[in-house]
């Protein structure tokens, strides 16, 4: 009992009268600051947005239409009010240092933080701006701004430690150095897409608007986006493909950029002749090809070489196999080179040849190598269609056969 009489003798020896209203007088305070911030955050938002639009509207440059577009003007407002508080809560907080001691940490973080959003602001904008560059349109400029970025946050995070646990530079490098196994771990991703986003740009593998094709990720089609972390590929069938960046320099891929920018887009494509429709051509056929333009003088020319190897020779020409002769499979090939040169689609100053590939089982493979003028996708199939169906269409005339795969019963009467 005696002991709660002296226990009750202490409370009613203390006045809590002063605690009770120093704390009530730093509410209301507190509360006015607040209310004043947001008045002057609210102000002078409208300010500087109305003021940077007018600037926008009368500046032939596009840059401060970029800014007003990503709330530049915004961003920079929060300062106003940031000053105020800066300025006026030691004064609030004069007699609760530890209070006043968190506060100062606290706005040091937010200084930080809105820095990094008003940087953020500006590189977007300069982003935007140099993407409607016709030099530009092409780079990754989202990787830069990213990497960028990337520095500014790191910088950031820092000094957010150094600011919240009172830690050294020293201290923290040592710290970091520790654990660099684990933030390797963590952020691998991040770093290899780094790596790779440079590694990119300095050797210019790959460019907004170049056409790539990777079959690892079912990409075929143009390069809309470049940033750290992915590249995004818009394909011809209209959908869209995301590669990770460090796949470009890790694995396969085709850039066609070198096609866009020479002077030709390559056909090659082969037909199967059946290899026993090809013969030789008797002297009482050859009156029949001279008939077709693009043989006539080419089979003047080559059967006089011939007849005057065989006569010098002394070859037996009773049988056609002896000595050297004209073939139709020879004859439809010199007949195909000609009637590409004539074509208006082709391109005669690149590489233009017709040539046997390996016989198969299927047949003679012959190919068609040549460049068209037009390397529009459209036009190009065209181009290569109507070539194809002449080609095609001229096999009979020569006495040969396309190979086909027996396929129904029709094919076997």
């Amino acid at each position: 009992m005696k002991m709660f009489n002296w226990a009750y003798d202490v409370f009613k020896s203390l006045d809590f009268s002063d605690v009770v209203s120093s704390y009530l007088n730093l509410a209301i305070n507190v509360v006015v600051l607040i209310v004043v911030a947001y008045i002057l955050d609210y102000l002078f938002k409208k300010i500087f947005i109305i003021f940077l639009a007018i600037v926008a509207a009368r500046t032939k440059s596009s840059f401060d239409d970029f800014l007003v577009a990503n709330k530049t003007a915004k961003y920079l407002a929060h300062l106003v009010p940031l000053l105020f508080i800066y300025k006026t809560v030691p004064v609030i907080l004069k007699n609760f240092t530890y209070w006043e001691y968190l506060f100062e940490k606290g706005i040091k973080i937010y200084i930080i933080i809105l820095s990094l959003w008003i940087t953020r602001s500006i590189f977007n904008s300069l982003r935007d701006y140099l993407k409607q560059k016709p030099r530009f349109s092409d780079k990754p400029i989202d990787s830069y701004i990213q990497v960028i970025m990337l520095f500014l946050w790191l910088f950031g995070i820092v000094s957010f430690v150094l600011i919240l646990f009172d830690v050294s530079k020293t201290t923290l490098l040592t710290t970091f150095g520790s654990i660099s196994a684990v933030i390797i771990l963590i952020f691998r991703d991040t770093i290899l897409g780094f790596v790779a986003s440079i590694s990119v740009s300095v050797n210019d593998m790959v460019r907004i608007g170049d056409w790539i094709t990777m079959e690892k990720f079912g990409a075929d089609g143009d390069v809309i986006e470049i940033n750290l972390a992915t590249v995004k590929v818009r394909n011809f069938d209209n959908t869209t493909t995301t590669i990770p960046t460090y796949s470009l320099i890790s694995d396969s891929f085709k850039n066609w950029r070198g096609m866009l920018d020479s002077d030709g887009r390559r056909i090659k494509r082969y037909i199967l002749i059946k290899a026993s429709s090809v013969r030789f051509i008797n002297d009482d056929e050859l009156n029949t090809f001279r008939k077709i333009q693009h043989l006539s003088s080419y089979i003047d020319h080559r059967q006089a070489d011939i007849n005057k190897y065989n006569i010098s020779n002394n070859v037996d020409k009773s049988v056609i196999i002896n000595g050297r002769n004209l073939t139709n499979l020879g004859l439809f090939r010199k007949y195909i080179n000609q009637y590409i040169l004539s074509h208006p689609g082709i391109n005669k100053d690149m590489h233009l040849m017709i040539r046997h590939l390996q016989p198969t089982e299927n047949g003679i493979p012959l190919e068609i190598y040549c460049f068209s003028k037009d390397k529009t996708w459209v036009n190009y199939e065209h181009i290569m269609a109507d070539i194809f169906d002449h080609i095609m269409a001229s096999v009979s005339h020569f006495d040969l056969e396309i190979f086909e795969t027996i396929s129904s019963s029709k094919d076997l009467k």
